[in-house]
């Protein structure tokens, strides 16, 4: 009888039960991500995912859970833990006086205690603060700027992570991958501060729900709407404004957001009676519905665009189109799910019209997809994902039509690819200790390239001078052309040293399917993209990283240092030469190799107190070796840089003026120039290329300041403004985009010497002020 008795009361105090709920802004109603939950008497915790929720199975008890944010003031809850609770939690955005610095208790910092690393969180407010272009804030442009990443230049919205080219990231918008992110070639991206909730980049240590891609993983989070009170802001700035209107649909139960974004030039430009117009526009909008605490419903959608006309003879335009429905669904106190279906459109149009000459080619990729994610929180020390993923890509690489009768050009079609890409996942995170933190997974890519197709079979799939078709395979509509299967590992680990640093290891392969169809350096909207096929293979990277973690002075400097190897096999790059422009048979340009990369980086952060910004260094080098390019001799690839470095800062004045600027430095990058030209009779006709990226740009630097001016009556006012001023490139430095030769010639352009080239630099933009008139309601 007794031990019936200690059986049973060891059975009562061994009863667990969960606790979960959503973490919200108290001011918007605004689902937050990564709020810190921490149970004081078990000194456990966990954080809530990019949806907002949490889950925790305890024992039966008496807790105090701290609920903690950067940002946000932090919510002591005492809970009597009996049974399953569903408990939802407001935090009251942390308001403080300038020189005040915010420390809540003792944070879980999560730099150095959480187990990811090579992931870098974009802070909109800060970047709202930072010098921009013509005045539009731009988390592209701060991304190029943290420690692992390049850019290409100036006048792009490309960057290049650990050795990856720029179609080696995945860009996605409340999880729709966008193709191409940039605005007038990259002044702009197409991303809207406005609308930003949340941002985050992964160059390493990538969780196992992430796939498509080697290098890295931006995802942007939109947001949900205010579903408290109706609000909005709206810019005015010196090339392009932007509105922003945002409120409940029914109050805390359902809400929308839209926005839009219009640049102006070709308006003033028609007034002027020019007849050469640029102009791009782009449009937000959300809705939500909270059914209840187990059911919430999300739809989003983008569009943007961007459109040329020069004379009303030639014009080109491109645009995005995503969108996205999601569904949220709590199966049980532990079990989370999230159901998404997303469709993505990029296409872009090129017409000249010209009675003989006149053409309209169009070009265009399609993705559907269905996405089921599940979270299950086992207990406060594992907390397991998995899922499985379906896409069904479209690839339209060209289509070209005659705008008159009297073109020479013909109907023509490079025939349409298609694509199933099926992946299945599981990933782990587990606490063996308070010192000690695992994530494990794997991720299984299952690819197939299906008809309708007909593929051609050559003599010699190397030979691009003497094409010989042997013979061709016709597949009929999703029959099985090629299939590719892919394990994809992820590992990481964490080791508290001590309550302020740590060390990290991660190692993750990536698998990409898709190639984009380009030998320049910079992704431009013409370019075409093809699926892993008959002839092309999956680009494959294993990556290992390093790092070690600090803080200081409570928390309020971040420091880190990481380094990592990367090996890509079957890396994409084209022959010398290559055509590939509306090439029927562009897999005889294809060349597959190896490419290597490897890095150290070191950041320094500070995030709370008058001034916050952070500091960043990389020193990095990328090498290729493929047969059929170069004379199969090692090079450089054309985005390296040696070092890089930036400091970006903002400083808060008083509550009326606050300032911002930015300084980068970086070597030069390799470029392919001829170093002479073969002679035939009396004149030079063909240029000599003796190395592929065999010499290098200048080293490129610039200064970017900014002034933010918030008038002191706002304090007292339902409407809030501010006037922004920026200065880019402040010394107006002469950076060199690009080097190309040409005949000697004079500054009218007469030809000097027509035996001599010479080699001319293309810079792009001196210093160039505006000014930005933003109010907010």
């Amino acid at each position: 009888m007794l031990s019936l008795v200690w059986l049973s009361q060891y059975s009562q105090a061994q009863q667990k039960y969960t606790i979960n709920g959503y973490a919200k802004d108290a001011e918007n109603g605004e689902e937050l991500i990564g709020v810190t939950v921490y149970v004081n008497e078990l000194k456990v915790g966990t954080a809530t995912n990019v949806y907002g929720f949490y889950a925790l199975s305890l024992p039966a008890g008496d807790y105090t859970l701290i609920f903690s944010s950067v940002g946000y003031k932090t919510v002591t809850k005492q809970v009597s833990l009996t049974k399953n609770e569903t408990f939802n939690i407001e935090l009251p955005v942390e308001v403080t006086s300038l020189d005040e610095i915010v420390i809540s208790g003792d944070p879980i910092d999560a730099n150095v205690t959480d187990i990811t690393m090579s992931r870098n969180e974009l802070d909109i407010k800060q970047v709202k603060k930072l010098p921009a272009l013509f005045g539009e804030p731009d988390i592209i442009k701060t991304i190029q700027m943290m420690p692992g990443v390049i850019t290409a230049g100036e006048g792009t919205s490309s960057f290049f992570v650990r050795g990856g080219s720029a179609d080696q990231n995945l860009i996605l918008i409340d999880e729709a991958p966008v193709y191409d992110p940039s605005h007038l070639f990259g002044l702009f991206s197409v991303f809207n501060a406005d609308v930003i909730k949340d941002s985050e980049l992964y160059k390493g240590g990538i969780p196992a729900r992430y796939g498509g891609r080697l290098s890295s993983i931006l995802e942007v989070r939109t947001k949900d709407g205010n579903n408290k009170k109706i609000g909005g802001a709206a810019g005015i700035g010196t090339l392009a404004s932007r509105f922003m209107l945002e409120g409940p649909i029914r109050k805390e139960k359902s809400s929308f957001i839209i926005s839009g974004r219009r640049s102006y030039a070709d308006l003033f430009l028609k007034a002027a009676g020019q007849e050469n117009l640029v102009h791009f526009y782009d449009v937000n909008a959300k809705v939500n519905w909270k059914h209840n605490n187990n059911n919430r419903f999300f739809a989003a959608l983008y569009l943007g665009r961007d459109v040329f006309n020069f004379d009303d003879t030639f014009g080109f335009d491109w645009g995005n189109i995503t969108g996205t429905f999601r569904w949220n669904h709590l199966f049980n106190d532990r079990l989370f799910s999230n159901t998404s279906l997303i469709v993505s459109n990029f296409d872009y149009a090129l017409e000249f019209d010209d009675d003989a000459q006149g053409f309209n080619w169009t070009s265009n990729l399609q993705e559907f997809s269905f996405k089921e994610d599940l979270n299950y929180f086992i207990n406060t020390r594992n907390e397991l994902e998995f899922g499985y993923h379906l896409t069904y890509r479209r690839f339209s690489p060209g289509e070209i039509s005659p705008t008159s009768e009297a073109s020479i050009f013909e109907t023509q079609e490079i025939q349409n690819d298609y694509a199933l890409d099926h992946s299945i996942y599981l990933g782990n995170e587990q606490r063996l200790s308070d010192r000690i933190t695992l994530s494990y997974g794997a991720r299984l890519s299952i690819f197939q390239n299906v008809g309708k197709s007909d593929v051609y079979i050559y003599e010699d799939p190397q030979d691009n001078i003497d094409i010989v078709h042997k013979d061709t395979l016709h597949y009929d509509h999703l029959e099985n052309i090629k299939t590719y299967v892919n394990l994809e590992p992820r590992f990481a680990a964490r080791f508290m040293i001590n309550p302020r640093s740590s060390v990290k290891v991660s190692y993750n392969r990536m698998v990409q399917n898709t190639h984009l169809i380009s030998s320049g350096t910079v992704p431009i909207p013409f370019n075409t993209w093809s699926p892993s096929n008959y002839y092309l293979k999956p680009q494959l990277a294993d990556q290992v990283a390093v790092g070690y973690f600090r803080n200081f002075k409570d928390n309020t400097l971040e420091f880190s240092v990481e380094s990592y190897y990367k090996d890509i096999d079957n890396v994409t790059d084209f022959a010398d030469n290559a055509q590939l422009f509306f090439n029927k048979d562009l897999p005889t340009e294809y060349r597959q190799g190896d490419s290597w990369s490897y890095g150290l980086e070191l950041m320094l952060q500070k995030k709370e107190g008058r001034f916050t910004g952070f500091a960043s260094y990389t020193w990095s080098k990328t090498e290729r070796k493929i047969d059929g390019v170069n004379l199969g001799r090692p090079f450089l690839a054309n985005y390296d840089r040696r070092h890089v470095f930036n400091i970006v800062g903002t400083y808060d004045l008083n509550d009326k003026w606050s300032f911002g600027g930015s300084l980068t430095y970086s070597t030069g990058r390799p470029i392919t120039v001829p170093a002479g030209r073969y002679k035939y009779g009396d004149t030079y006709q063909v240029d000599y290329i003796s190395e592929r990226n065999g010499y290098l740009l200048p080293d490129f630097h610039r200064m970017d300041l900014s002034a933010t001016l918030t008038p002191r009556k706002n304090k007292d006012r339902k409407w809030k403004s501010n006037w922004v001023f920026s200065l880019y490139n402040a010394y107006s430095r002469k950076n060199a985009f690009t080097i190309y030769t040409r005949v000697q010639q004079d500054d009218e352009g007469n030809i000097i010497n027509g035996d001599v080239k010479e080699a001319r630099m293309i810079s792009l933009f001196p210093v160039l002020p505006s000014v930005t008139y933003n109010i907010q309601f």
